[in-house]
């Protein structure tokens, strides 16, 4: 059986009222998260490198291709 890695999401940050751990325009990688889902939150892994939750509409979710996801996971 093939196990199907999952897709790392992304999300383009457009708002950032409050939350000095985020900055405007810059993508962020975002982990699954059901419950804060549920709740109009995205769990976020912020300038501090640590991840919390912010508001979904403070975000638009992006597709990357592979190279750009690689760079992103790089950082830190």
């Amino acid at each position: 059986m093939t196990r199907v890695r999952p897709k790392t999401l992304f999300a383009l940050c457009i708002e950032n009222t409050d939350c000095n751990d985020l900055e405007r325009g810059k993508v962020y990688a975002v982990l699954p998260d059901e419950t804060a889902a549920q709740e109009g939150y995205l769990r976020v892994i912020d300038e501090s490198k640590e991840d919390y939750l912010y508001p979904e509409s403070y975000f638009v979710l992006v597709e990357l291709p592979q190279k750009a996801q690689a760079a992103l996971s790089k950082q830190g």
